[in-house]
């Protein structure tokens, strides 16, 4: 008697991300590969490199950046606290294809259209310059952080037990070579007493 075939079981992989980061936003295209060519499921987080560096010296000009960053990542947590985490996934694509892939402005008028694209109420929008929902976004990044520490950013990726920054990687790879990229990245991170492997960038983000 031949023994019936059984699927694969899903890992679930969670991702936090701040709309803003161009690195996230390629990190996080390259897991939506993976879902394709793997038993994964990605859980959308959300994460805030204006809390991450605050109170920290900042380069001319970086400042501006992260107080613009409040934005995008309020709203998203807006709309997760009010319609669940299941919106993340459908709204970040919508703020990330505007801000990274066609060069909108970074603006609440962006943001408006990506919420209507993601099938969201467009008075989320005033959740950009309110502090109601700071406190869960600050929940939620400080969990990422108890994850892989405070000297890293967005995004952290936790599947299985391991966490780790990154990877930072452009561009974000497609069918099998993402999901190569996959189960490398689960080896490295999942070896005990692991934490970095590293070389200076040498290409800019690339959005394709």
């Amino acid at each position: 008697m031949m023994s019936e075939a059984h699927e694969p079981q899903t890992t679930v992989a969670d991702m936090w991300f701040d709309p803003l980061c161009p690195w996230a936003w390629i990190t996080s295209r390259w897991l939506v590969e993976v879902e394709k060519v793997r038993p994964v499921t990605v859980r959308w987080r959300v994460m805030s490199l204006a809390v991450l560096n605050a109170g920290r010296e900042l380069p001319d000009g970086y400042q501006e950046l992260m107080e613009r960053s409040w934005a995008a990542v309020r709203v998203c947590t807006a709309a997760e606290q009010r319609f669940g985490p299941e919106v993340l996934g459908p709204l970040y694509t919508a703020i990330g294809t505007r801000f990274h892939n066609r060069g909108e402005a970074q603006d609440t008028a962006t943001l408006k259209a990506a919420l209507a694209e993601a099938g969201l109420p467009e008075e989320l929008v005033e959740a950009a310059d309110s502090t109601e929902y700071d406190e869960p976004l600050r929940a939620s990044h400080a969990e990422a952080m108890k994850l892989v520490g405070e000297d890293v950013g967005t995004p952290v990726v936790r599947v299985e037990g391991v966490s780790f920054f990154g990877p930072v990687v452009s561009p974000a790879p497609r069918g099998e070579e993402a999901g190569k990229l996959w189960d490398g990245v689960r080896a490295v991170a999942g070896t005990d007493g692991f934490f970095e492997l590293k070389r200076t960038r040498t290409r800019d983000p690339i959005f394709d």
